[in-house]
């Protein structure tokens, strides 16, 4: 079997014609299942329902019902409505004083991953012999999972949630125009760079001091309000001028491309599957356990969102997940505002997981990741470009160790640029592939970090399932480059008028009340989102 068609032999019934179910058939026909196509959605999944009428595997058959509000008693009957109830618009106008509609089905694209995720993994455990293969997700509580980091915080911290006015002159900024026009964004994580580059378009230090942590924040606190020098001073220059500085500085530039230029061209396999080690016997299927991939490891050496995410979300279908974090600790963890004695923030992306510290950079920590990854079925990290090759990690590497390992890689911009590349974070690849057009923005919500979460522990499942029906090594490969090629085929139905729904404009309220209790948990200190999916045993047989 091709490990990059893992559903290959299995034929599905698509229910329905929303957006999540579209992108959900699209995905699972990109593992090789046959979708037939059914056009009314069941009352009991009106957003649509995939579900297997033949398969491979023997067993179960699993399938996966896809709603609008899901367990939530708010009544959403589409994208517009999810976003009014769920939060997405309140993050989203944070910048702008207020709630605003995001211009692109971003729940959608994100419920319709996760069921095809769903589904993936239903598949899995049917495979080892499992009976409850039947998902139910919804796009309410896919959005209630993209804005966990941010619900954490304003639960966390009261007040932190809500936008605020910027202070005295300071003006909504990044993107940024130069004086021949062009508007661009930036990127840098560190202090000295930033002021380097500033330093250089002539800008005053006080400004550029000033104006550093809102910056380094934004991902955080989706607002961005610097001192107006900034923006005076790019404007002086051409671009030219201001990507030479940048590259002297060390600092990332990338121009804002309209929405009219078509976004890079998808790979062969969505989640560049491929075989690392030639197939063998299967490995033996997992104890059973709470999900559908309980019984398995995962070790993680990610940071930031995307691949935390990732990992979490590994972690909620049932995988036992070990971060290896630098000496120290992740520093993250430290970061307010605190959950006892843990950054919130941290605890929406990397609660349940256990850590082991090991500095990679060293025989010793490289030891200890061989040492883990011996007895691991994946490795997920999200490092950049070289990084791999030079703590001697990369999936041969470990299939040295571990032949029957899933090696993923959650990067940033896989081969859409050449080398060397911009840092590939969220900002840099909305600007770079028209979804920031698209939003007029780009919009402070990261939206390509989560969704590309989701299409990372898609891939990692995916090559589970490939993995479990070849015993080969399979190395998955997705970047956040990914996300913004999916989200330019999101672009928002415009509705006439005010949602059905109620917006909200206030997170800690959101998640305090008893109607959203369905989608939320806390650990008394902080709120975060809930798994985005259930799994049962089918109730009835498949029409």
């Amino acid at each position: 079997m091709d490990v990059t068609r893992p559903l290959a032999g299995t034929t599905v019934r698509a229910s329905g014609d929303t957006l999540p179910l579209r992108v959900a058939a699209a995905r699972l026909r990109a593992l090789g299942c046959t979708v037939e196509h059914a056009r009314a959605a069941p009352p009991d999944a009106p957003a649509g329902r995939l579900a297997a009428v033949r398969a491979p595997f023997g067993g179960a058959l699993p399938e996966c019902r896809i709603g609008w509000s899901g367990p939530v008693p708010v009544p959403m009957r589409g994208e517009h409505d999810v976003q009014a109830a769920c939060g997405i618009m309140q993050v989203h106008g944070r910048a702008a004083g207020g709630p605003r509609v995001l211009p692109v089905d971003f729940a959608s694209a994100c419920a319709g991953v996760l069921a095809a995720q769903a589904f993936t993994a239903a598949a899995l455990a049917a495979l080892h012999g499992r009976t409850d293969v039947a998902a139910t997700t919804s796009v309410a509580q896919a959005a209630a999972l993209a804005l966990t980091q941010y619900v954490a915080v304003a639960t966390a911290e009261p007040g932190a949630g809500r936008p605020a006015d910027p202070a005295g002159d300071a003006e909504r900024t990044p993107p940024f125009r130069s004086s021949d026009g062009v508007v661009f964004e930036l990127e840098t994580f560190d202090a000295e760079r930033w002021l380097w580059f500033w330093s250089a378009l002539g800008a005053g230090r006080a400004a550029i001091v000033r104006g550093w942590p809102p910056f380094q924040q934004r991902f955080a606190t989706a607002t961005c309000a610097l001192p107006p020098d900034l923006a005076k001073a790019a404007g002086e220059h051409e671009y030219r001028a201001v990507r030479d500085a940048a590259d002297a500085a060390g600092v990332s530039a990338v121009p804002v491309r309209p929405a009219t230029v078509p976004p890079p061209p998808a790979p062969a396999s969505p989640w560049r599957l491929r075989a690392v080690t030639p197939p063998a016997a299967p490995p033996a299927p997992p104890p059973a356990g709470p999900g559908p991939l309980a019984g398995l490891r995962v070790v993680e050496s990610t940071n930031r969102v995307q691949g935390p995410l990732a990992g979490h979300l590994l972690a909620l279908l049932g995988a036992d997940v070990v971060r290896l974090e630098p000496p120290g600790g992740d520093p993250l963890r430290g970061v307010p505002p605190l959950s006892g004695d843990l950054s919130a923030r941290f605890l929406a992306l990397n609660r349940g997981k256990s850590a082991v510290e090991a500095d990679l950079t060293t025989a010793a920590g490289r030891g200890t990741a061989l040492r883990l990854a011996a007895s691991a079925d994946a490795f997920l990290q999200n490092w950049p470009p070289g990084r791999a090759a030079r703590f001697r990690l990369g999936a041969a590497d470990l299939a040295a160790v571990r032949p029957s390992l899933v090696y993923a890689h959650a990067g940033g911009w896989a081969d859409a640029l050449p080398a060397p590349q911009p840092m590939g974070t969220d900002y840099l690849v909305q600007a770079h592939s028209g979804v920031a057009a698209l939003v007029s923005g780009p919009t402070l919500l990261t939206v390509t970090d989560v969704l590309g979460a989701l299409i990372a522990a898609e891939g990692a499942v995916a090559a589970l399932l490939a993995r479990a029906r070849t015993g080969a090594g399979v190395r998955a490969a997705t970047a956040l480059i990914d996300a913004a090629r999916l989200l330019r085929t999101a672009v928002h139905t415009p509705v006439d008028g005010a949602p059905r729904a109620p917006v909200v404009t206030d997170l800690a309220a959101m998640a305090a009340d008893p109607a959203y209790a369905s989608l939320f948990e806390t650990d008394g200190t902080a709120t975060y989102s809930r798994a985005p999916w259930t799994f049962d045993h089918p109730q009835e047989p498949h029409p």
